[in-house]
C-alpha cells in the first residue's frame, strides 16, 4: 500500500487500507487498485512495488506503467466520460465499467459518495469474481468515505509523494 503507515490514521481510514490490501492479496488477477475521489484526488492505492520491497517478492503481475497514480487517473477519466455517455443518453447513473484489453482489464465501479474504485486486473482474470470482490468493497467503503475520511486520506496520499 502507499499511504502512509497506520500511525496517526483513524480507525476507519486504517479499516479502508486493509480492505484494499485484502482485495489486491486475495483476488487472483489483481494487478492494481486506485480508490479516487469525485475530484480526481488519489485517496487509496495499491503499489506492487513498494509491497515487493518491503516483503518477499510478490509472485502478482506488475500494474500500469509508472505507478498507481497512473491507474488513479485513468480511473478518473473513465469515470468522468462514463458519466458525460450517460447523462446525453439519459442512462441514469453509472454503476460499472469494465475495459477489456490484450494485455489486461481495467474495472472502474462508482462508490456512494462518488468516489471510484479502479482495478486492473490480467488478461485472464475471472471478471464476475474481481466485480464480485470490488461490489463488496463498494459495498463496506460506500458509508465510511465521508468528506471528513475523504480528506485525511488524501492528506495520507499526499505526504507519501
Amino acid at each position: 500500500m502507499t499511504a502512509t503507515g497506520t500511525f496517526g490514521l483513524s480507525s476507519e481510514a486504517r479499516n479502508l487500507q486493509w480492505l484494499l490490501g485484502n482485495l489486491v492479496e486475495e483476488v487472483p488477477g489483481v494487478r492494481s487498485v486506485a480508490v479516487v475521489s469525485s475530484d480526481g484526488l488519489l485517496l487509496l492505492s495499491s503499489d506492487p512495488d513498494v509491497q515487493s520491497e518491503a516483503a518477499a517478492p510478490s509472485t502478482r503481475p506488475e500494474g500500469p506503467r509508472g505507478s498507481t497514480a497512473d491507474l488513479a487517473t485513468i480511473v478518473s477519466g473513465i469515470g468522468s466520460l462514463t458519466v458525460g455517455a450517460a447523462r446525453l443518453m439519459d442512462g441514469g447513473g453509472v454503476k460499472q465499467t469494465m475495459v477489456a484489453m490484450e494485455e489486461g482489464s481495467v474495472f472502474v465501479m462508482s462508490i456512494s459518495d462518488g468516489s471510484l474504485l479502479g482495478v486492473h486486473a490480467t488478461p485472464d482474470c475471472d471478471m464476475s469474481v474481481i466485480a464480485y470482490h470490488m461490489a463488496l468493497f463498494v459495498g463496506r467503503a460506500g458509508h465510511v468515505l465521508t468528506p471528513e475520511l475523504r480528506s485525511e486520506l488524501a492528506k495520507s496520499m499526499e505526504s507519501t509523494q
